[in-house]
């Protein structure tokens, strides 16, 4: 019974897997995408959102615990610099899972592991002189979300711009949006 058994074996020892892993994560984080068994990639999910939650805070300790695990200065700079401020309003789930295919020696379910889009999209910040950290896949979105925004208010002014009249008896009222 694996009554309170976190995690998966994966055939290897301890020694082995928490090496496997660190090397996962830091590839993780230096490409931003990687591709690997979906035992594997689940497994790393948990490794590198504890990872961005260290960066978030982005103090001296979280500094040095994610060199414990990452063991090089490069990467914990571009995991506090870059990637943990894409998601400084996202309470979790940093990590994405795409099902890819099955590789063609074992036959083994293979995964496409990415970083999820930064932030919300429903959580639309005006833009500030200042530039912002977030990564151009976030910005792309929202980007997207504000122009969609201002199509959707300028809709009801171009119809009533183009001569669209409302029915006798209902006044219009400025201060109402039309529904």
């Amino acid at each position: 019974m694996r009554h309170r058994v976190v995690g998966r074996r994966l055939g290897h020892g301890p020694s082995h897997q928490k090496a496997m892993f660190r090397s996962l994560a830091g590839s993780l984080i230096k490409h931003e995408t990687i591709e690997t068994t979906d035992a594997r990639a689940k497994e790393l999910r948990r490794l590198v959102d504890r990872l961005v939650t260290m960066g978030k805070r982005d103090t001296l300790h979280a500094r040095r615990q994610a060199f414990r695990v990452l063991n090089d200065h490069q990467m914990v700079k571009k995991l506090f610099d870059e990637i943990a401020p894409r998601f400084a309003n996202r309470p979790g789930g940093y990590t994405r899972l795409i099902k890819s295919h099955f590789r063609s020696g074992d036959n083994a379910p293979m995964t496409l592991v990415t970083f999820s889009p930064g932030g919300f999209a429903l959580k639309v910040q005006p833009q500030t002189a200042s530039a912002s950290p977030a990564g151009d896949l976030s910005q792309t979105l929202k980007q997207g979300v504000e122009a969609e925004l201002e199509a959707k208010s300028a809709a009801p002014v171009a119809t009533a711009a183009a001569g669209a009249v409302p029915p006798a008896g209902d006044e219009i009222d400025a201060d109402k949006p039309e529904s």
